[in-house]
């Protein structure tokens, strides 16, 4: 368990840095949206990858950090680097994101390329940080990270104090730090919301570790969701938490990722990447009468993909939202 004090001082540290985001209210549907994608970098990952670093001790940071990343944790940590005047390398996918390969770059990222999917991206990082005695800033598989991540179940109980059990909280799922994070924030409330975790058909890697408690045999494909891609390090502390916090994880269809951005575009005007729009999906896909609090974890899609998939017409908004 993130014990709540853990949670309060990951608030108190990232305070000056990240951002407070915003929760709207779509009536019709019955949704409140938390959008990460106004957080500065674009994505909830700068919350976790704050807190770590800054959690750091001086001799850790000196030594250089090392992560792998699709592309929004590996921003946060450059950000983060940045103002502890550390040195940062991350390892990516040769199939990354270009978008969010160049932010790193902006940042003063040093990126090296891996020939193969996230998951040899992961391990190729963890292996080097290892032999050049540099510090690994886990993606998701990290107690300080989680916190960080914990920090947005802070904000939503002050932005929506009526939240309470006859509520479902919509969170995407990948290595599952966001999941365990937001959840151990909301074990707190006296009335606690459900709490579902959505991942894409094409990598159900969490999937299959939460309801048969291995990810053998998982057959990944191509995915627009590329931040909840590739498979979870083994023995992460996620696994257990996500077990013993979530409620559900559910499966969506790569298009009904696609269609959740383009109605996020069409009526709230906001660009989202395919990992926030899987959680819309998942909650916009349930038959529940609950009330659904969806994470919109980032905004950071590229450009050619967006307009793909969104098919600009002359009912297409002129201004994009962050």
């Amino acid at each position: 368990m993130i014990p709540l004090e853990w949670l309060l001082e990951a608030d108190r540290r990232i305070r000056p840095t990240a951002l407070v985001t915003p929760v709207t209210e779509d009536p019709r549907r019955g949704i409140f949206l938390k959008w990460e994608n106004h957080q500065d970098t674009g994505s909830f990952k700068l919350r976790g990858a704050l807190n770590k670093v800054l959690d750091l001790e001086l001799w850790e940071r000196q030594r250089g950090l090392v992560t792998c990343s699709a592309g929004n944790h590996g921003q946060g940590v450059a950000v983060a680097a940045r103002q502890t005047g550390s040195r940062v390398i991350v390892f990516a996918s040769d199939h990354a994101v270009p978008a969010k390969l160049e932010a790193m770059k902006q940042l003063d990222a040093e990126i090296h390329l891996v020939n193969g999917g996230y998951a040899l991206a992961e391990r190729t990082a963890r292996e080097f940080a290892r032999a050049e005695e540099m510090t690994f800033v886990s993606p998701y598989n990290d107690v300080q990270v989680i916190a960080g991540q914990g920090t947005i179940g802070l904000e939503l109980s002050r932005q929506l104090p009526e939240m309470n059990a006859d509520f479902e909280v919509y969170i995407p799922v990948g290595g599952g730090g966001l999941l365990s994070g937001i959840a151990a924030s909301l074990t707190n409330q006296k009335s606690r919301p459900r709490v579902i975790g959505i991942q894409s058909e094409a990598s159900s890697y969490f999937h299959a570790l939460f309801t048969r408690g291995s990810q053998d045999g998982v057959l990944e494909t191509e995915s627009i969701a590329d931040g909840l891609a590739g498979e979870v390090e083994e023995g992460s502390i996620t696994i257990p938490l996500v077990r013993q916090l979530a409620d559900e994880i559910r499966l969506v269809s790569e298009d009904e990722i696609k269609e959740a951005i383009r109605l996020c575009w069409k009526e709230y005007h906001e660009k989202i990447e395919g990992s926030a729009a899987a959680a819309l999906a998942g909650a916009l896909k349930s038959t529940s009468k609950n009330k659904k609090v969806v994470i919109l974890s980032g905004g950071n899609i590229q450009p050619e993909l967006f307009e793909q998939i969104c098919k600009w017409d002359d009912s297409t908004p002129d201004e994009v939202g962050r």
